[in-house]
């Protein structure tokens, strides 16, 4: 079986280069600038809040760094690498290529399992979309407490606080169907990893035996390793605004 090259770009994120990588056809880069796309995701409800919270009054002075990051810093810190590392571990701990107990089992196929059944993708979509529900529930409330610390500070981070919470609000049910949409990508990839397979079978004249599919260098293997890269850099993707937030206190507060 041959790999072809990864076709990243280092101006895409972490999730996106993820996907490309394990792409059959490589999807050109948008012509349209940043904020075109962004307008694009926008209904006209959002319009009016996200005019007010991007012209603000011009009440209120600016607050002179300290130097010294606050506490409330700290404890955001330390919460969101508690969250991330939860989350990162219930995607390892998988209770497969990790063995113990895990809280999200990565499916196998059942043993003396009939090769038509063992080869479907459907197990593995429900195993993503339960890690994606996870994110979701572990993420939003600390997102909405790092807005509620900028919110106690300058009029700066009060406003990007604002700001934040309006895009999360409008941009909500766009980011929810595009990442639906991994979970279809990664079955097109079970799809050739299987199919890649099955050709290899044919020309070795080999019974096919769904017990090795996991075994190392196994494509269900392969592909399982690659459905948790691309859940760990969806996670990512998911804590970069939060990651956001967090610095602008830090860098606001600093001076």
């Amino acid at each position: 079986m041959t790999q072809a090259l990864p076709r990243t770009s280092f101006t895409r994120s972490g999730l996106v280069r993820a996907l490309a990588d394990l792409a059959a056809e490589d999807v050109p880069e948008s012509r349209q600038s940043f904020a075109e796309r962004v307008g694009q995701w926008l209904d006209f409800k959002d319009a009016l809040p996200l005019y007010s919270v991007l012209n603000p009054g011009t009440s209120g002075a600016a607050v002179q760094g300290s130097g010294t990051a606050p506490p409330e810093y700290a404890a955001l810190r330390e919460e969101f690498d508690r969250v991330r590392a939860a989350l990162a571990d219930s995607i390892v701990a998988d209770g497969v290529f990790r063995p113990g107990k895990a809280r999200i089992e990565l499916p196998t196929p059942v043993p003396n399992a009939p090769v038509e059944s063992a080869a479907e993708f459907s197990p593995y979509r429900r195993y993503y979309l339960a890690h994606q529900r996870d994110m979701q529930a572990g993420i939003a409330p600390l997102r909405t407490s790092a807005r509620a610390a900028l919110s106690r500070h300058s009029p700066a981070l009060q406003h990007l606080a604002a700001l934040d919470a309006v895009l999360d609000q409008a941009l909500a049910t766009r980011e929810r169907t595009l990442l639906s949409t991994v979970s279809s990508l990664l079955a097109k990839r079970f799809e050739h990893l299987y199919a890649a397979h099955q050709a290899a079978q044919a020309e070795a004249q080999a019974e096919d035996d769904p017990s090795r599919w996991m075994e190392p260098g196994g494509w269900l293997a392969v592909f399982c390793r690659e459905m948790q890269a691309v859940l760990l850099a969806e996670l990512d993707t998911r804590l970069q605004p939060v990651s956001g937030l967090i610095e602008a206190l830090h860098n606001e507060v600093t001076g």
